[in-house]
């Protein structure tokens, strides 16, 4: 992709891409979801998720599977408001964009 994706952006995608699952989902699904859609490594969406989590945005908590404990994460009520808003302003923000790029039609 030729368009740089901003840290508002990437939270707003992890933040849909988690609240998707009621119980939550862990880190690597996560990776996985954003990754068919952008082009981000793990490196750059991991330090995302601490992010949310130090800002109320998610809650973790470990589950074991196949011996081991995966990390899940949740979204919170902060979560919630904060995806609500980057919804409406992407709205507003796709809508004059794609005016813009296809004035010419």
């Amino acid at each position: 992709m030729v368009f740089n994706t901003g840290a508002a952006l990437l939270d707003a995608i992890v933040l849909s891409v988690v609240s998707a699952e009621p119980e939550g989902t862990y880190g690597y699904r996560i990776t996985q979801e954003v990754r068919s859609v952008l082009e981000v490594s793990e490196s750059t969406l991991y330090p995302v998720l601490r992010r949310l989590q130090k800002d109320d945005c998610l809650s973790v908590y470990d589950r074991e599977y196949g011996g081991r404990n995966r990390r899940y994460y949740r979204i919170t009520e902060q979560g919630w408001a904060m995806l609500n808003m980057y919804r409406e302003e992407w709205k507003s923000y796709s809508a004059k964009i794609s005016g813009i790029l296809h004035t010419d039609e």
